[in-house]
C-alpha cells in the first residue's frame, strides 16, 4: 500500500477538437491545439521541472524552472505559457537548461530554511523533489545576508499552519483562492526581495479565508501544511472515499499512517468536485473518532432509568421484543421506522426492507420529508421522475443562471466555486432571496437581479416571470409543440396570462419591483442558455411543490431543458438524500419511485423478499407523531436522523417520542432524540462505511471503508439481524456489495450499477441500463420520462401563516459554512470555533425600533414557542425579515416554526413563521428546561451506565 498521487500535468487541458503534432525529445506527441508545452511532454511521461504550475489552475509563469529549448525560437521560454504549435521540435533537457535551471534553484534555496530532515513536509515537498531533480549540489550564494527566515508563523487557523520563512512566492495560493475557490483572501503584496503572500488582516482565522485547503493543497512547501500532518507525520497510503456531507458528493483521498487518517485530501478525478473541497469535507472528519463516540449498544426500560451497556445479541432482542410487544398489542401497523440520509444507500435499502418485511406495513419514511419531498413530488408530476435533470458541470456552458431559496457558498460551497467561475466568465446572474447572500455581491461577483422576495411568495413571483414570458411571446413554442403535453400547456396559459399573474399585481406581496421582476424575466427568457438551481428556500414552504412545478413550467416554456448548461437543478442537503429517496424511504414507493399500489411492482418485491407485502401506503414522520400522541403508534426505529432536532414544532415532537412503548436510536452519538429513547444502536462514521452516496447529480459514489467499525458490526448488519430477530429470517446478506447487487436487480434505474463498476469507473449517474449503459449526466434529452412533459396550473395561495401586531416579523432559517445540519458531527470539530452558537440576523431598522443591540440577547417568540439568543444586526436581511440556523441543540430554532406544511408532501413550512423578537436577559422556559433534562452527554454515560451483566 502507498499514496496514490494523481499525475500533474502542469497546466490544465485544451478544450480544443483540433489535433497538432510536436516532436519533443524526440517523441512525436499528437495533443490537442492549445496544450501547453509542459502538458504535451507530460502525457508521453517527460515530466519538465515546475514549482509554480500545476493542472488546476491555469498557467503563470513565474518559477523559471521549466524552461525549454524550441528549434528555430531564440530564448529559452516557459514550457507552461508556451502553446504548441504543429511541427514544433522541442528540447527539455540540455547543457543549458540544466544550467540555467540550477541556477534559478540555489536562489530559492539561498532564502529557504535547510531543516528537510526536521521540516513536517519532508519526502512530499516539491521544493525538495525539484532539488534534486535538477541536480542541485552546492548553493554559491551562501546564507548570510538579508532573508526572511524570522518571519513569525501564523497558526491561528484550527487546521493548517503558514510559516512564511519556507514560502517561495510561487502565487500558487494566491491562484487557488482566485481560480479554484473564488474566494480571493489572498494576495501578494510588495515587489521583489519584499514580496510576500498577504492577507487583508493579521492573519487567516480573521480574514476572508473560507478554510477550504486549496492553499494548503496548492503549496510546493510547508509554508502551508496540515497541522496533522506536522504532529503526526507524512501519510503512507490511500483509500479513495466520498466525503459525508452536502448532497455536493466530493471524493477524497483519505491519506493514513496504519488505521489513522492523517488528511482528507480532495481526489482530483472525482466527478462531482474535481479536487475541490470545502472546510467540512476537507478538514471536520474528526468527529469520526470523538469522545463522545457511543461504539456499545444500550438498553433502558424506561426513558428516565439510566442506560446500560449490553452486547449486542441482547440489545436486539430488547428492541424486537419491544417491536412485537407493541405490535401484539395495537397492531401491525403500530411500529415504523425512518431511515437515514446520511449512511449508505446499501444501509437505507435494508432498513425500508426491515419495515416492509419484518414489520409488515409501510410506515417508513426519510429527512427528505422535511427538506426535499416536494422536489420528488413535483418534477415527477411535470417531468417523469423524481430529481435533478443536470450533471454539475453543466453550469459551465450556463448563460444565465438564476439561484431561488438557496445559498450554495454556505450550503454547497465546492459547486458554488464551479459556479462562481463561471459568472466570472460573463454569465449571467438572478437571485431571489429574503437575504443579500454572497452570490448576491462578493469578490468579482454581482448578481445582474436580486429579488429580495418575501417569504412565502415563491409561487406568485414564479409566476409572475412566467408571465412576463408568456404575455411578451419569448417562449420557444417550437420545444413546448414537440416535446410537451398540448392540453395541459393550452390550460396553463390561460392561467398564467391572466393579469392576476402580472407582476405589477403581484409586486406588493411579493415586496419585489415590478420592473425588476420583468427584466429578470426577459433575461431568463433571452439570455441564451438558462439554469434554475434551487434549495429548501423553495421547498420549505406550504406551496413547496407547487413552486418546484412552477418552475418547471417556465423551464419547459423556454426550452431550457434537455441540454447542457439549462435544467432544473434541486441542490440537495445531506451527502445521501437523494439516495435515501431513490431506495424506497417513502411510505406510498417502493424503489425506484414505483407505487406500492401498483400489484405487478409489488409482485416483483414479493417474489425476491420471499414475504407479501402490504399493498397501502404507510405514516409520513408528521402522521408518525400525531399517531404516537393519539395511542396509535408506539414503536420506532430511527436510523442516523435527530427529528427532536431537525423537525419543525419541538414540543409536539418530543410528546409524539415520550408517548411511544419502544423507540430504537442509531447513530453515533447520544443525539436529541436519544433523549427518550429506550434502544441505542451505534452507528458507524462514513470512514467505516462500505457501501455508496448518491448526490445531488444522480451520481453514484462508491463510500470505502479505512478503518474498521468501532462498533464492532457493519451498520446494516444491526438492521438485518434485527429483521431476522422479528421474524424475517429472509435477510442474509455477507457484505455490501450483494445488496448493491439486489438494488440494482429490482431497481430499473440501477440495473447497470455494481461495486466493481463503480470501482472500474469512478462513478455513474442513474438512470444507467440497458437504455443509457453509461448512465445518464442529463436527463430529458430526447424526451421527458413521462413521455410529453405535463404543464401544471400553479396558483398561488397565501400561507396561513400572518403576520400582525402581535408577531409582526417573519423568521426563516438556513445553514452557515462551517456547520452542518443538526451540528452533531461539526460541532465535534473546530469547525466550532467559527460559530459557537447561533444567532438572530436582524435588519437594523427593525432593530432600532425594537431598543435590540448588536451582540445582546433577544426573545424570539411564535405563536408554537420562544427561544433567546443573541442578536447580530445586518443589511443582509430584508426588512421585516429576521433570520437563524439551527446547528446548535440548546438554541431550540425548531421551538418556533409551526407544523404548517406543503400540501402535497408534508414537507415543512421551516421558512416562515411569524415572530416577534424583543430584548432578553434571561433564557426560555423551554431553554431552561432543555437544561435540567439534559445534562452533559459525556457525564451521563460516565455517571450513569451499568456493565453489561
Amino acid at each position: 500500500m502507498s499514496i496514490l498521487k494523481e499525475k500533474d500535468f502542469g497546466t490544465p487541458a485544451s478544450k480544443s477538437d483540433k489535433q497538432v503534432s510536436v516532436t519533443i525529445d524526440g517523441f512525436e506527441v499528437n495533443v490537442p491545439e492549445g496544450t501547453s508545452v509542459m502538458r504535451a511532454a507530460a502525457t508521453v511521461g517527460l515530466d519538465i521541472p515546475k514549482l509554480c504550475a500545476t493542472d488546476s489552475m491555469n498557467s503563470f509563469g513565474s518559477c523559471r524552472l521549466c524552461l525549454v529549448e524550441i528549434e528555430g525560437r531564440k530564448g529559452t521560454p516557459a514550457s507552461c505559457t508556451t502553446p504548441v504549435a504543429d511541427g514544433m521540435s522541442v528540447s527539455t533537457q540540455t547543457p543549458r537548461l540544466e544550467k540555467l535551471r540550477r541556477g534559478v534553484m540555489e536562489l530559492y534555496i539561498s532564502d529557504h530554511p535547510l531543516d528537510c530532515l526536521t521540516c513536517a513536509a519532508n519526502g512530499d515537498c516539491e521544493l525538495q523533489d525539484m532539488a534534486g531533480e535538477v541536480g542541485l549540489r552546492d548553493v554559491r550564494y551562501g546564507y548570510e545576508g538579508a532573508n526572511h527566515f524570522d518571519a513569525p508563523k501564523d497558526e491561528s487557523n484550527p487546521y493548517f499552519t503558514f510559516d512564511p520563512s519556507k514560502c517561495i512566492v510561487c502565487s500558487r495560493c494566491v491562484r487557488a483562492c482566485d481560480e479554484v475557490q473564488g474566494t480571493l483572501a489572498l494576495t501578494i503584496s510588495g515587489r521583489a526581495f519584499d514580496s510576500k503572500v498577504a492577507l487583508g488582516t493579521e492573519d487567516f482565522f480573521s480574514s476572508e479565508c473560507v478554510s477550504c485547503g486549496a492553499c494548503v493543497q496548492a503549496c510546493p512547501t510547508a509554508t502551508l501544511e496540515e497541522k496533522a500532518v506536522i504532529d503526526h507525520g507524512v501519510p503512507n497510503r490511500t483509500v479513495l472515499t466520498t466525503c459525508a456531507y452536502c448532497g455536493v458528493g466530493c471524493s477524497f483521498k483519505a491519506e493514513m499512517r496504519g488505521d489513522q487518517v492523517i488528511r482528507m485530501v480532495p481526489y482530483k478525478d472525482g466527478k462531482a468536485n474535481h479536487g475541490h473541497s470545502c472546510v467540512k469535507g476537507r478538514f471536520a472528519w474528526g468527529y469520526a473518532t470523538h469522545k463522545d463516540r457511543i461504539t456499545q449498544p444500550m438498553i433502558r426500560d424506561k426513558i428516565t432509568d439510566p442506560w446500560r451497556e449490553v452486547s449486542w445479541d441482547e440489545a436486539i432482542k430488547f428492541a424486537a421484543d419491544g417491536l412485537k410487544k407493541a405490535q401484539e398489542k395495537y397492531g401491525r401497523k403500530s411500529i415504523g421506522g425512518i431511515t437515514s440520509s446520511r449512511c449508505t444507500a446499501e444501509e437505507v435499502w435494508v432498513v425500508q426492507k426491515m419495515i416492509r418485511t419484518a414489520f409488515g406495513n409501510n410506515n417508513v419514511d426519510t429527512c427528505a420529508r422535511v427538506c426535499h419531498s416536494p422536489t420528488g413530488y413535483g418534477l415527477k408530476q411535470t417531468f417523469g421522475t423524481s430529481a435533478g435533470t443536470q450533471d454539475f458541470d453543466s453550469v459551465e456552458e450556463a448563460d444565465v443562471i438564476m439561484v431561488i431559496g438557496a445559498n450554495p457558498t454556505d450550503a454547497h460551497p465546492v459547486f458554488a466555486s464551479q459556479m462562481k467561475r463561471r459568472l466570472r466568465q460573463g454569465a449571467k446572474l438572478i437571485v431571489a432571496d429574503p437575504r443579500k447572500i454572497d452570490l448576491v455581491r462578493s469578490a468579482h461577483i454581482e448578481a445582474d437581479y436580486h429579488l429580495p422576495l418575501k417569504p412565502g411568495t415563491n409561487v406568485a413571483l414564479i409566476n409572475a416571470i412566467a408571465h412576463v414570458v408568456a404575455t411578451e411571446g419569448l417562449m420557444d413554442q417550437g420545444f413546448v409543440d414537440e416535446r410537451c403535453d398540448l392540453q395541459s400547456y393550452k390550460e396553463w396559459f390561460d392561467f398564467i396570462t391572466d393579469e392576476i399573474n402580472s407582476p405589477e399585481s403581484v409586486a406588493a406581496e411579493c415586496g419585489v419591483d415590478a420592473d425588476a421582476i420583468r427584466e429578470a424575466a426577459r433575461l431568463y427568457a433571452t439570455g441564451g442558455k438558462a439554469a434554475i438551481y434551487y434549495g429548501l428556500g423553495v421547498t420549505e414552504h406550504s406551496q413547496g411543490s407547487t413552486m418546484v412545478m412552477g418552475m418547471a413550467n417556465l423551464a419547459m416554456a423556454t426550452g431550457n431543458i434537455g441540454v447542457r448548461g439549462v435544467g432544473v437543478n434541486p441542490l440537495r442537503g445531506q451527502n445521501n438524500v437523494q439516495g435515501s429517496c431513490d431506495m424506497g424511504s417513502f411510505p406510498h414507493e417502493l424503489p425506484g419511485y414505483r407505487s406500492i399500489e401498483d400489484q405487478e411492482v409489488r409482485g416483483s418485491f414479493e417474489q425476491a423478499w420471499q414475504r407479501e407485502l402490504d399493498g397501502v401506503p404507510g405514516f409520513r414522520i408528521p402522521n408518525m407523531f400525531d399517531e404516537a400522541i393519539s395511542g396509535h403508534y408506539k414503536g420506532m426505529y430511527v436510523q442516523g436522523e435527530d427529528i427532536a432536532q431537525s423537525d419543525p414544532n419541538t414540543k409536539h415532537v418530543e410528546e409524539a417520542l415520550r408517548s411511544l412503548d419502544m423507540l430504537i436510536v442509531q447513530d453515533l452519538f447520544l443525539n436529541e432524540t436519544a433523549r427518550f429513547a429506550h434502544v441505542f444502536l451505534p452507528g458507524t462514521s462514513f470512514l467505516e462505511k462500505d457501501g455508496t452516496f448518491i448526490n445531488a447529480e444522480r451520481r453514484i459514489n462508491r463510500v470505502r471503508p479505512v478503518m474498521k467499525p468501532a462498533t464492532g458490526l457493519e451498520e446494516w448488519e444491526v438492521t438485518q439481524r434485527l429483521a431476522n430477530e422479528m421474524g424475517y429470517a429472509e435477510m442474509n446478506y455477507t457484505n455490501a456489495s450483494e445488496i448493491m447487487d439486489e438494488i440494482a436487480a429490482l431497481t430499473p434505474t440501477f440495473a447497470g450499477v455494481s461495486f466493481e463498476r463503480l470501482d472500474r469507473e469512478g462513478s455513474v449517474q442513474w438512470p444507467c441500463n440497458d437504455d443509457a449503459p453509461d448512465g445518464t449526466p442529463i436527463m430529458h434529452v430526447d424526451g421527458f420520462v413521462r413521455g410529453k412533459g405535463a404543464f401544471v396550473v400553479t396558483e398561488y395561495v397565501p400561507t396561513t401563516e400572518k403576520t400582525n401586531r402581535k408577531f409582526p416579523l417573519i423568521l426563516t432559517t438556513g445553514r452557515i459554512l462551517s456547520q452542518y445540519n443538526v451540528g452533531a458531527q461539526t460541532r465535534r470539530t473546530s469547525n466550532i470555533d467559527w460559530w459557537g452558537e447561533d444567532v438572530l440576523e436582524i435588519h437594523p431598522s427593525d432593530a432600532e425600533t425594537r431598543g435590540i443591540r448588536d451582540g445582546h440577547w433577544v426573545s424570539l417568540r411564535s405563536r408554537k414557542g420562544e427561544t433567546s439568543l443573541r442578536a447580530v444586526i445586518s443589511e443582509r436581511m430584508a426588512p421585516g425579515v429576521v433570520y437563524t440556523t439551527f446547528h446548535h441543540p440548546e438554541t431550540g430554532a425548531n421551538v418556533i416554526t409551526t407544523e404548517n406544511s406543503d400540501w402535497a408532501t408534508n414537507c415543512p413550512e421551516y421558512k416562515v413563521t411569524a415572530v416577534e423578537v424583543a430584548p432578553a436577559n434571561h433564557k426560555s422556559a423551554w431553554q431552561e428546561q432543555y437544561e435540567l433534562e439534559t445534562p452533559s452527554l459525556r457525564q451521563l454515560m460516565d455517571e450513569s451506565k451499568e456493565p453489561a451483566e
